[in-house]
């Protein structure tokens, strides 16, 4: 039995689907390198990325990454 409430099951079956997709997962390790957890970055850290750049490499759609966007922020990974 786990010592995990129920809406903490929830939250991470949530995370774990947002990144079972490869492309939502390899969008999510790009922008983790760009500030550590737990901190918010200034946009001079960042150097502003756009959606066309994060997909870059990936061989999808700039409308494609902005679901994929869509869905990490959803499941609580990303913070806009």
């Amino acid at each position: 039995m786990s010592n995990y409430p129920i809406e903490e099951v929830h939250r991470f079956a949530e995370i774990f689907k947002a990144l079972s997709n490869p492309h939502r997962l390899n969008i999510f390790l790009r922008l983790v390198t760009c500030c550590p957890p737990g901190t918010r970055c200034s946009p001079d850290a960042m150097a502003r990325q756009c959606v066309g750049d994060l997909g870059k490499g990936l061989g999808i759609d700039p409308s494609t990454v902005s679901h994929h966007l869509k869905e990490l922020r959803r499941s609580g990974l990303l913070r806009m």
